[in-house]
Protein backbone atom coordinates (compact mmCIF):
# COMPACT_ATOMS: atom_id res chain seq x y z
CA UNK A 1 0.00 0.00 0.00
CA UNK A 2 1.50 3.44 -0.98
CA UNK A 3 0.59 6.73 1.25
CA UNK A 4 1.01 9.99 -0.51
CA UNK A 5 0.20 13.31 2.20
CA UNK A 6 0.02 16.76 1.54
CA UNK A 7 -0.28 19.85 3.28
CA UNK A 8 -2.87 21.77 1.84
CA UNK A 9 -4.75 25.11 2.05
CA UNK A 10 -7.91 26.26 2.92
CA UNK A 11 -9.80 23.10 4.78
CA UNK A 12 -11.86 24.56 7.08
CA UNK A 13 -14.68 22.31 7.66
CA UNK A 14 -16.35 19.06 6.81
CA UNK A 15 -17.94 20.10 3.80
CA UNK A 16 -14.16 21.33 2.79
CA UNK A 17 -13.44 17.63 3.62
CA UNK A 18 -16.07 16.03 1.43
CA UNK A 19 -15.16 17.77 -1.41
CA UNK A 20 -11.34 16.75 -1.38
CA UNK A 21 -12.32 12.53 -0.35
CA UNK A 22 -14.80 12.48 -3.38
CA UNK A 23 -12.62 13.95 -5.83
CA UNK A 24 -9.94 12.43 -5.10
CA UNK A 25 -11.91 8.79 -4.56
CA UNK A 26 -12.43 8.88 -8.68
CA UNK A 27 -8.64 8.83 -9.60
CA UNK A 28 -7.06 5.84 -10.52
CA UNK A 29 -5.17 3.51 -7.40
CA UNK A 30 -7.03 5.59 -4.83
CA UNK A 31 -8.76 2.88 -2.26
CA UNK A 32 -9.09 5.86 0.77
CA UNK A 33 -8.84 9.77 1.80
CA UNK A 34 -8.43 10.77 4.63
CA UNK A 35 -9.06 14.64 5.56
CA UNK A 36 -7.78 16.68 9.05
CA UNK A 37 -9.45 19.74 9.36
CA UNK A 38 -9.12 22.58 10.24
CA UNK A 39 -5.28 23.07 7.88
CA UNK A 40 -4.06 19.39 8.56
CA UNK A 41 -3.02 17.41 6.00
CA UNK A 42 -4.57 15.16 3.52
CA UNK A 43 -3.40 11.35 3.60
CA UNK A 44 -4.07 9.31 0.14
CA UNK A 45 -3.77 5.39 0.50
CA UNK A 46 -3.42 3.21 -2.77
CA UNK A 47 -1.91 1.22 -5.21
CA UNK A 48 0.16 3.04 -7.96
CA UNK A 49 -0.54 7.03 -7.06
CA UNK A 50 0.94 9.51 -9.07
CA UNK A 51 1.68 12.55 -6.71
CA UNK A 52 1.46 15.05 -9.56
CA UNK A 53 -2.06 13.59 -10.53
CA UNK A 54 -3.40 13.86 -6.82
CA UNK A 55 -1.65 17.38 -6.52
CA UNK A 56 -3.51 18.73 -9.50
CA UNK A 57 -6.50 17.19 -8.68
CA UNK A 58 -6.49 19.07 -5.25
CA UNK A 59 -5.59 22.17 -6.66
CA UNK A 60 -8.36 22.01 -9.30
CA UNK A 61 -10.85 21.53 -6.50
CA UNK A 62 -9.49 24.46 -4.97
CA UNK A 63 -7.17 22.84 -2.53
CA UNK A 64 -3.81 23.30 -3.68
CA UNK A 65 -1.07 22.30 -1.56
CA UNK A 66 0.69 24.41 0.63
CA UNK A 67 4.41 25.86 -0.32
Amino acid sequence: MQTEVFAVKNVKCGGCASTIQQGLAGLPGVNAVEVNFPGGPVTVRGEGLERAALARKLAELGYPEAA
